[in-house]
């Protein structure tokens, strides 16, 4: 099993930056997309960026434009780069594989996430 650890959130001010980090404990299979999820409060968890093993990228229309999902197959870790940030995008934030089916998110290892607070 591959596990994921997640840093790098915190607390911003609205139209802030910060950027996440995602490692994994051994080394990723170059056929899993990479996915950033986050769950708000209240909210089910979501997809908002995937990468391929390759580097092209797709972001959900809510984040499209203010955030940049990258990797580091060498690290097996990913990035999320989250500029502009709203207090709508404040919520736990994790990585995965990526899956498309959100009833396959169970099946999946979740670590414990970063937590990202958006607040004046």
């Amino acid at each position: 099993q591959v596990h994921f650890v997640e840093t790098g959130g915190g607390l911003v001010q609205p139209g802030g930056s910060l950027r996440l980090s995602c490692e994994a404990s051994r080394n990723i299979p170059s056929s899993w997309n990479l996915g950033r999820y986050r769950q708000g409060p209240g909210k089910q968890r979501e997809l908002v960026a995937a990468i391929t093993y390759g580097g092209n990228s797709h972001y959900a229309d809510s984040v499209k434009g203010r955030f940049t999902i990258s990797r580091d197959n060498a690290k097996n870790a990913v990035y999320l780069q989250m500029n502009s940030l709203k207090t709508e995008d404040m919520a736990d934030y994790y990585c995965n594989r990526e899956v498309i089916y959100y009833s396959d998110y169970a099946s999946l290892t979740w670590g414990l996430g970063t937590q990202v607070s958006v607040s004046s």
